[in-house]
């Protein structure tokens, strides 16, 4: 296979693998705003923030140690540091959007909070799997030595 065919083929299965953890994540974050709103009654807006930040720790476990994990380091301090740069990042983007999505589409277009939930992360999916491969997860070059 040509090396720029194989380096596609690879980003594809990345791909699929993040949209995996994703979708396990979009079941996390479902369950916790569910449980926040109809067993809480907390307003959907804090709910839905406390919700994604759940997902975003469910995903960045699963991304480290699946999606990415030829990229992840051996290192619990290099872990740490990963998870705040995934935090810093996804985790903005994440919230950040959500709840102006969520305002936007359960606060002024009146939709189910769970649909709208749903409609936000699908919005969201394709920057922040950006973000993850290129800035978090991204590829650590080698140094060459030079003789």
């Amino acid at each position: 296979m040509k090396p720029g065919l194989e380096r596609w083929r690879r980003l594809g299965l990345r791909w699929l693998k993040f949209n995996l953890v994703g979708l396990l994540g979009m079941f996390v974050q479902l369950a916790a705003l569910a449980l926040f709103v109809s067993g809480f009654r907390w307003h959907y807006l804090w709910a839905t923030g406390l919700a994604v930040e759940c997902a975003v720790l469910h995903n960045f476990v699963w991304h480290e140690r699946y999606t990415w994990k030829d990229r992840a380091s051996g290192s619990l301090s290099q872990s740490m540091v990963r998870l705040l740069q995934f935090n810093l990042s996804i985790g903005a983007i994440s919230i950040l959007g959500n709840l102006a999505l969520m305002r936007l589409l359960a606060g002024a277009l009146r939709l189910n909070y769970l649909v709208a939930n749903v409609a936000t992360i699908t919005a969201l999916s394709l920057a922040n799997f950006a973000v993850s491969h290129l800035v978090v997860f991204r590829h650590e070059k080698k140094e060459v030595k030079r003789q």
